[in-house]
């Protein structure tokens, strides 16, 4: 009797279990549709995952070098005395007779500058450029964050263009700098700076992105600076920038933005900028510190003029190049080499000289001891020479 209860049960239970089961199949079914239908009403929700996928990416080699460099840039203002001549003056020109009735018609007058510089060391070295605070009487930096410091000037190479500063302090945040002989053509490019004083607003860096455009490129002189070998990029620099580092994606320093190049139309980024190769200007610093100015006592014993048509014509040259010796300093390097007066020198180490700005600006890399491979023209005849560069006699 009891197993009669106990079947009569299970037979009434069975429906009951499949309506369940049929129940929440539906509902199931009625909270997916539902989901579906107010993902495709409202997209943005479904998108968390992707949007988790973008911020990742968006994380890249250029942002962690940004973010591992941006704390050693500063802000760079100055004030420099410069020495004006009167318009005026050049009717008389420095005529004592005229002097004594109006005087000297120069003044002096306070100028404000800005640019840019950046951390070498933990201890408050800063590099930036000689144009920036070379003949700066008062420096002032700003770091990342706003804090203002006091800057003294270390010391200056005009002929490279390159400044050493310091500051009081320690812990302090610094670059780590990079090979600039290992720099490759169309690698990424990051310049960071202050342009037109933009770190005064934000009290941080303001930073472009491109690529190496090229490389040891010869601009010659400008003023007394003598720009050799520069970097090219078309990362944007513009006023303010000069005295910034030029990074890599892996976040060294492998330049100091220095130059634009604007075509003479304004003092913006029209293009392409430069920058001073950084292994240059770990040399450059490097006795900067230790002397406080850079020392060139080369001697190379000759004088010379550079070619123009006429003397070209003369020495049968199918084209003008070169310089010619005018002088050969007896013992000299240049009368060991073998080097006579009327010779004509085309190349130095493979570089083409067309002027004796191209030979100075070869000879401010040299030092006592290094020889120079010297390509040069006799009688209408190709020759060589290895002139060995000694020390300046006292």
């Amino acid at each position: 009797m009891a197993r009669t209860y106990v079947k009569f049960a299970l037979i009434l239970m069975i429906p009951a279990l499949i309506g369940v089961w049929i129940g929440f199949s539906l509902g199931t079914s009625d909270s997916s549709q539902a989901l579906n239908e107010f993902q495709r009403s409202f997209p943005s929700v479904q998108q968390t995952s992707l949007q988790d996928q973008i911020t990742s990416s968006r994380r890249n080699a250029i942002t962690e070098a940004v973010a591992s460099v941006s704390p050693a840039i500063v802000g760079i203002n100055v004030t420099e005395v410069r020495q004006f001549r009167d318009p005026f003056s050049r009717f008389f020109g420095d005529d004592p007779f005229f002097r004594q009735f109006f005087g000297d018609r120069t003044y002096k007058q306070e100028v404000k500058g800005l640019g840019s510089g950046f951390f070498i060391s933990p201890d408050g070295y800063i590099v930036t450029n000689d144009h920036v605070a070379g003949n700066a009487t008062e420096i002032t930096v700003t770091l990342t964050g706003g804090k203002r410091m006091s800057a003294q000037l270390v010391g200056t190479d005009p002929a490279t263009d390159i400044t050493l500063l310091k500051v009081d302090g320690k812990d302090l945040p610094f670059v780590k700098l990079g090979n600039s002989d290992d720099i490759v053509v169309g690698e990424w490019a990051i310049a960071l700076g202050n342009p037109f004083g933009l770190f005064e607003i934000n009290d941080k860096p303001t930073v472009t992105v491109g690529v190496i455009s090229s490389i040891g490129m010869n601009l010659g002189r400008i003023g007394e600076h003598f720009y050799k070998d520069m970097i090219e990029t078309d990362a944007a620099i513009n006023g303010g920038n000069s005295g910034g580092p030029l990074v890599n994606s892996l976040g060294e320093v492998v330049g100091v933005n220095t130059l634009i190049y604007t075509a003479g139309q304004s003092s913006t980024f029209v293009g392409y900028g430069f920058a001073i190769p950084i292994n240059k200007v770990k040399k450059i610093v490097t006795e900067l510190k230790n002397k406080g100015k850079i020392v060139r006592d080369v001697w190379v014993g000759f004088e010379a003029q550079q070619v123009d048509t006429r003397i070209a014509r003369y020495f049968g040259l199918t084209k003008v190049e070169g310089i010619i010796l005018s002088e050969i300093q007896t013992k000299s390097p240049a009368e060991k080499a073998g080097l006579k007066v009327g010779d004509i020198i085309v190349e130095v180490n493979g570089e083409k000289i067309n002027s004796s700005e191209d030979l100075s600006s070869i000879l401010l890399d040299a030092s006592a001891g290094d020889v120079l491979n010297i390509k040069f023209y006799r009688e209408r005849k190709t020759m060589t020479a290895q002139l060995k560069v000694e020390r300046q006699p006292s």
